[in-house]
């Protein structure tokens, strides 16, 4: 099971699949006959926590596994158990329903009219009234039950403003059947209202299974549970609550967009498709040379470093080489206005998910920057032989919690960028920005110069109705003059606005450079 915070839609439409996101955690196969498996437990429930160890716990009505005294139990341990039993009791006085407390003041009141007015067949009506209600009360604390519950998502990862569907199941692990049972997840608002389903009576041994949607407009992380069951009597007089104690967590992460292939994904020289070469012969005298192998053709022989080691030496043979991209991600609060899932800031970090996602996918090595020098996982960071997959869910899940900054300026992802090396340098660099000043467009502008080839997009600048193509608004033209100016192939973006388009045209703007 996995783990989870929150934005919010009502729930419907099919559940959707993993699509590009990972996959749908372990959450997949069919239910368990205990609480292992592919579907978490929910965890034993009741007062005191007791019950087995596969999420099997005390019924709603008892806070134990059983009745009776513990006959290894010393004096002490006997006054806990009592004060503990008092205090069940007062919270099943509590679960007095408003119908059940209307029956126990009508019969009060019934019994002192007939008192006083000396009515025997009152006081009778009158003691009934009063009695029902704690009698129900008393046979609803005593009743014992023992159930499993057992929550799956379908899938844990998914998309914003896409749906996932929650899958629920009960089951009565007792000797005795129970009586009418109302279960309740607790959800966050944004997720829309909070699903409740009336059970009907289930046998021993026997098991209910019930789902329900959950969708969100917004980036996050979002717990799931405790599920509740809730336990009446067969009159509603009293309805006692309780809680497992497991939450699972869903996480929704930016909207990826398919990109089309670009020349920027087939070109060469430090920004290419796939693994380059990279001759480490680079001439007779520069030679980095390897112990031999037994198998190594005897013409790599490097005649000079085996007189110099005194033991067989073979020229390196052609390592591989990935492409690598940085992109950059601004986050700074006072570079984007507005709030929402339409808000520029959104509109960029979607736009950063779909292409590191799409630079993944083609065999690149894909390194996360924001402002604050804060960097995600790459292929390096996990072997040079990661799996993608395993990259792009890692990816995503750090944009799914991506916040706002306080930072000024952009001089951390400089630094960061000056740390990583050849991480960065001599490969594309791909930044998402916000607003801009004078002094953040010459950090800019330093970046560029460590990178192979940089594009820009401005989510807070909107595009002129002639397209991304076209010139740039008043508000947009300083920021972009003085990006390409330094070298930039920088283009006004933001909510409204297709990136897949956009994406095309900057590598159309790309090549006439190179040309």
């Amino acid at each position: 099971m996995t783990h989870g915070p929150p934005p919010a839609a009502p729930p419907g439409g099919p559940a959707s699949g993993a699509g590009p996101y990972g996959g749908a955690g372990p959450h997949h196969g069919a239910w368990p006959n205990s609480g292992a498996g592919p579907y978490g437990a929910a965890g034993p429930y009741g007062d005191s926590g007791a019950g087995p160890s596969q999420g099997a716990g005390a019924g709603p009505a008892a806070s134990g596994s059983g009745g009776g005294e513990d006959p290894r139990s010393g004096d002490g341990g006997g006054a806990g158990r009592s004060e503990e039993r008092r205090g069940s009791l007062r919270k099943a006085f509590a679960g007095l329903t408003t119908r059940g407390r209307s029956f126990l003041a009508a019969g009060v009141a019934a019994a002192v009219c007939a008192y006083a007015l000396g009515q025997e067949e009152l006081l009778r009506v009158g003691v009934l009234l009063a009695v029902l209600p704690l009698v129900c009360v008393l046979v609803l604390h005593r009743t014992r039950h023992r159930v499993t519950g057992y929550r799956r998502l379908t899938p844990s990862r998914v998309a914003a403003r896409t749906e996932t569907r929650v899958h629920l199941r009960v089951d009565n692990v007792s000797r005795l059947p129970t009586g009418l049972l109302m279960l309740q997840d607790r959800v966050p608002y944004v997720l829309g209202p909070r699903p409740r389903f009336v059970l009907d009576r289930v046998e021993p041994g026997g098991r209910r299974e019930v789902s329900y949607r959950v969708r969100s407009d917004m980036r996050g992380r979002y717990p799931l549970g405790p599920l509740q069951l809730r336990l009446t009597d067969p009159f509603g007089m009293c309805e006692l609550t309780r809680s497992f104690s497991t939450l699972d967590t869903l996480t929704v992460v930016p909207p990826v967009e398919a990109l089309p292939p670009v020349r920027a994904a087939s070109a060469t020289g430090g920004h290419g498709e796939g693994r380059q070469r990279a001759v480490a012969l680079a001439g007779d005298d520069d030679v980095i040379p390897r112990g031999y192998r037994h198998g190594d053709d005897l013409r790599r022989v490097h005649w000079r470093s085996t007189a110099r080691y005194g033991e067989l030496m073979v020229r390196r043979e052609e390592q591989p080489q990935q492409a690598r991209c940085t992109v950059l991600l601004d986050t700074r609060r006072a570079a984007f206005t507005g709030a929402g899932p339409d808000s520029p800031f959104e509109w960029a970090v979607a736009g950063a998910a779909s292409v590191c996602l799409h630079l993944l996918e083609h065999g690149w090595s894909v390194r996360l920057l924001t402002e604050a020098g804060a960097t995600a996982p790459t292929a390096e960071g996990g072997g040079a032989l990661a799996d993608p997959s395993d990259l792009a869910g890692l990816l995503l899940d750090t944009l799914a919690v991506v916040a706002h900054s306080e930072e000024a300026g952009l001089a951390g992802a400089y630094d960061a960028q000056r740390r990583g090396g050849g991480a960065g340098h001599e490969g594309l660099l791909v930044a998402f920005l916000g607003a801009l000043d004078e002094e953040q467009a010459a950090t800019l502008a330093r970046m560029r110069q460590r990178s192979g080839r940089a594009v820009a997009f401005l989510a807070d600048a909107p595009p002129t109705p002639t397209g991304p193509a076209g010139p740039s608004g008043p508000s947009a033209e300083g920021p972009l003059r003085v990006l390409r100016e330094a070298g930039w192939t920088a283009l006004p973006g933001g909510p409204g606005v297709a990136l897949p388009a956009l994406w095309q045209e900057a590598d159309a703007r790309s090549a006439r450079v190179r040309e």
